[in-house]
């Protein structure tokens, strides 16, 4: 991988950040791991995507770098109001290095893995159009 690719890929993070990243790949959640299922091959989204994925300071739960598009699965802490406003934060820290975050809850995963599955398609079609400009 070229040099300029490895650094846009993840945002000048830190080993440390690595390290924690490894960490999580282990410990990933049964929805995070539902969801990997149908990321990791290529076969239903014909997209490169990547788990526990550094980008800076921060660990993104998957990541597709062709198109800028991260996916964070949420659990029910993520809807307290400390939580809540961090991640808004988090997003828009994200979003200016021009990725776009889309977010869902363990919930939807478990229950309608299938919705999910068509907004992700349709997020990834836009994508698309956005990065072929």
């Amino acid at each position: 991988m070229p040099v300029s690719d490895e650094v846009t890929m993840f945002f000048g993070a830190k080993p440390e950040i690595f390290e924690k990243a490894s960490v999580l790949k282990e410990n990933m959640t049964p929805a995070e791991k539902i969801l990997w299922e149908k990321l990791k091959d290529r076969t239903l989204f014909k997209q490169k995507f990547r788990r526990q994925h550094p980008v800076d300071i921060f660990i993104v739960d998957f990541y597709c770098h062709s198109l800028r598009l991260v996916i964070e699965v949420d659990r029910d802490y993520h809807l307290e109001k400390n939580q809540y406003e961090y991640d808004i934060g988090r997003s828009g820290e994200l979003e200016n290095w021009g990725l776009k975050v889309i977010r869902y809850t363990n919930d939807e995963i478990l229950t309608n893995l299938n919705n999910v599955i068509q907004k992700i398609q349709t997020e990834i079609n836009i994508r698309k159009i956005k990065i072929d400009k």
